[in-house]
C-alpha cells in the first residue's frame, strides 16, 4: 500500500459517529478530514475499558532510525520486534473512505469496496499514540496497480479483530474482499 488513505465527511452513520466522538474527545480542529498521510493525526478504532470499541486520535507511523514505518507485513508482523505486543495486545482498525495507490505508469487510484461507504484496514497501535496499516499480498482487483494492498476486514471481521485474540493468525490469513479502482486525475500523481 502506498501512504494515502481517504477519510471523508460522507453522509454514511458509521463516519458521523466517529467525527462527532473525535470532535467531543479532543476538540474541534483536532485533526482534519481529508486525505490522510503518515505522521499525520487521524480516526482509528481501538478497544476500549469493558470491551467498548471507541474512536481514537492516533499518528500514523512508527518513528524508526529517521525513517517512519507506516506499514507493516501481515506474514512477519508477529514474529517482528517492532510489531509483536502489537498483534497480540493492541490492534486496531484503520476506518477509511478508500486508499490510494499508483501504478507503474504514475497514475493514480482510489480503492473502495464495491457498493460499500467506509472500508476497514487492520492495524496496530502503540501506547505512545501512533498506529500503522497491516499489508498483504494483493488480490486479483489490486494486482494491475500494485501487489501490496491494506489487510482489508469484511462487515463483522473488524469488531472479531479488535476483541478476540485468538482469530488474529484466522483474519491476518483471510483474503482481503475484492475492491473497486477509479483512477484520479492526472494532475493527482505522486511523481
Amino acid at each position: 500500500m502506498c501512504g494515502r488513505y481517504q477519510f471523508t465527511n460522507i453522509s454514511c452513520e458509521e463516519i458521523r459517529w466517529i467525527t462527532r466522538a473525535i470532535d467531543s474527545r479532543y476538540g474541534p480542529g483536532a485533526w482534519r478530514p481529508g486525505e490522510i498521510a503518515p505522521s499525520m493525526a487521524a480516526p482509528v478504532l481501538v478497544q476500549g475499558g469493558g470491551g467498548q470499541i471507541r474512536p481514537v486520535l492516533l499518528q500514523w507511523g512508527y518513528p524508526v532510525r529517521e525513517r517512519l514505518v507506516i506499514n507493516a507485513r501481515v506474514e512477519t508482523a508477529a514474529q517482528k520486534p517492532l510489531f509483536r505486543e502489537g498483534v497480540k495486545r493492541r490492534r486496531c482498525v484503520v476506518p477509511c473512505t478508500g486508499f490510494f495507490e499508483w501504478d507503474a505508469a504514475r497514475r493514480r487510484y482510489l480503492f473502495s469496496l464495491p457498493g460499500e461507504t467506509v472500508l476497514h484496514m487492520a492495524g496496530l497501535y502503540r501506547e505512545d499514540g501512533r498506529y500503522c496499516i497491516l499489508t498483504t499480498a494483493a488480490n486479483a482487483s489490486m494486482e494491475p496497480v500494485h501487489d501490496r494492498m491494506p489487510q482489508v476486514l469484511r462487515d463483522g471481521q473488524w469488531e472479531t479483530w479488535l476483541r478476540d485474540a485468538d482469530s488474529t493468525a484466522r483474519l491476518l490469513t483471510t483474503p482481503p474482499p475484492a475492491l473497486e479502482a477509479a483512477e484520479e486525475d492526472g494532475q493527482l500523481r505522486l511523481w
